[in-house]
């Protein structure tokens, strides 16, 4: 999979790095990246919920 942080549309809210956190992390900023190593999403099943948590649909996920 594909995962995507529009980081001109994250909040910082942190949903996606409490939802899925072996994939998702938050910067010094607070805003959400990626873990090192885990673009593809790593094989988490979390990783669409934490898509869906975000409160501004910063997160996009799609098949590659």
């Amino acid at each position: 999979m594909r995962i995507g942080i529009d980081r001109d549309r994250c909040i910082g809210a942190g949903q996606c790095a409490l939802t899925a956190p072996e994939v998702f992390t938050q910067d010094d900023d607070g805003f959400s990246s990626l873990l090192p190593g885990r673009e593809d999403g790593g094989g988490s099943a979390l990783v669409r919920e934490a898509a869906r948590a975000c409160p501004v649909a910063a997160i996009t996920v799609r098949a590659r």
